[in-house]
């Protein structure tokens, strides 16, 4: 066996765009798969086809199941259109693997193939049941033995591998997200990331009033969340002088509803920049002060982009379960000294007025504050299979 043949599903429904979004599916494929000796990757008939060289079907397997995109995936094998050879073919794959039952669920991608897919379940079964003696069942098999007739010749495979679903990065736009060290954040990176975007992020950090510990936390998370985008862009921000100002003008409860505006702003511009649509938080509903529905109200009138939430009806424990499956959860539980935790009041406002904001705005200089802010931003790259930043920071 020396060959993957890739599903899609949602792709298959995109009508006279589809071409364009499987275009961007092999390409992304092409990336992520490059140093491990793919000898070829195109799509045929509703699929894709990867021709492996001598590289490992591990270290394949691990990279497609990280590219969004891809239904489910099978280390298959090619053979003709001959019933014969073909399961001569599979015998030989399946070597000693034993099954107390088994069926062949064929499919064919042309239908002017001169033979049916139960024609070829029937007739290819029949050669593996007198060669291996196995006990034919068609509810529930041991071992299903997958077969795909196209118009130059048949896969065959044992099993499916889940793929990573959602759209190809890159068919959904741009958005910036506001990327914390916490659990929430990279959990809505991702699932914007799945829906096609490419995210920027954008890490608002209290250096040097704090350590540097939330900025290595979310190099970790921004290489990490790279291995599904394959590039990504860092921005970081330092917010600590800015959070200083704020607490010399402004009344202790409505500070963190301000430096949420703040970051807002802040995210806009940089977001502009790169030509992001939109601004994505990972914000809950009722989970801190800041995050009631009065004061996300508030917060997202700062800014003119559209503000996504993709985890704002969700609980603690589910967005921590995703943050788990997807790997960010044990990098997000490491303690650092986040800014968010930085001048914070004890009994912040959890129903702040646009009068009060207005009135606490007036007293500091937005407009140069956000300016300054702009300016000191350092910017990180990272790439996938070989992720780098402009730290100097290389993980493959």
């Amino acid at each position: 066996m020396n060959a993957i043949v890739v599903h899609y599903k949602e792709l298959a429904l995109k009508g006279k765009n589809r071409p364009w979004f499987i275009r961007l599916l092999v390409r992304h494929l092409k990336v992520a798969l490059a140093g491990l000796h793919v000898r070829s990757i195109r799509s045929i008939m509703g699929r894709i086809e990867i021709e492996l060289g001598s590289g490992s079907w591990d270290a394949v397997r691990e990279r497609i199941a990280r590219v969004f995109g891809i239904a489910n995936f099978s280390y298959a094998g090619r053979s003709s259109h001959d019933f014969h050879e073909l399961a001569s073919a599979i015998l030989a794959d399946l070597g000693d693997r034993r099954a107390e039952s088994f069926r062949v669920s064929a499919t064919r991608a042309d239908k002017r193939l001169p033979f049916t897919s139960p024609q070829v379940e029937r007739d290819v079964g029949g050669l593996i049941k007198v060669a291996k003696g196995w006990r034919v069942d068609l509810d529930d098999p041991a071992l299903t033995i997958h077969i795909e007739m196209l118009p130059d010749g048949a896969f065959y495979f044992f099993g499916k591998e889940p793929g990573a679903g959602g759209l190809p990065t890159g068919t959904g736009g741009r958005v910036a997200c506001l990327l914390s060290g916490g659990i929430d954040s990279p959990v809505a990176a991702y699932r914007l990331m799945r829906r096609g975007c490419t995210v920027f992020f954008i890490h608002f950090h209290a250096y040097p009033i704090l350590s540097r510990a939330s900025q290595e936390k979310v190099r970790e998370i921004a290489a990490l969340l790279t291995k599904h985008q394959l590039r990504s862009r860092l921005a970081l921000v330092g917010f600590g002088e800015l959070q200083q100002k704020v607490v010399l003008s402004v009344r202790p409860e409505l500070r963190v509803v301000v430096y949420r505006r703040l970051m807002l702003r802040i995210a806009e511009r940089l977001a502009r920049r790169w030509h992001a649509r939109a601004l994505v938080t990972g914000e809950v509903i009722g989970q801190v002060a800041s995050q009631t529905l009065d004061n996300m109200t508030i917060i997202a009138e700062a800014t003119g982009m559209e503000v996504l939430r993709p985890l704002v009806g969700m609980d603690k424990d589910e967005i921590s379960a995703e943050a788990e499956r997807i790997g960010t959860f044990p990098i997000s539980i490491i303690p650092d000294q986040d800014c968010c935790t930085l001048f914070t009041p004890r009994h912040p406002s959890t129903r702040v007025r646009r009068e009060e904001i207005a009135e606490a705005e007036s007293a500091l200089s937005i407009d140069e504050m956000v300016a300054s802010a702009v300016d000191g931003v350092v910017m990180e790259e990272f790439r996938f299979p070989l992720i780098e930043s402009s730290a100097g920071r290389a993980v493959t």
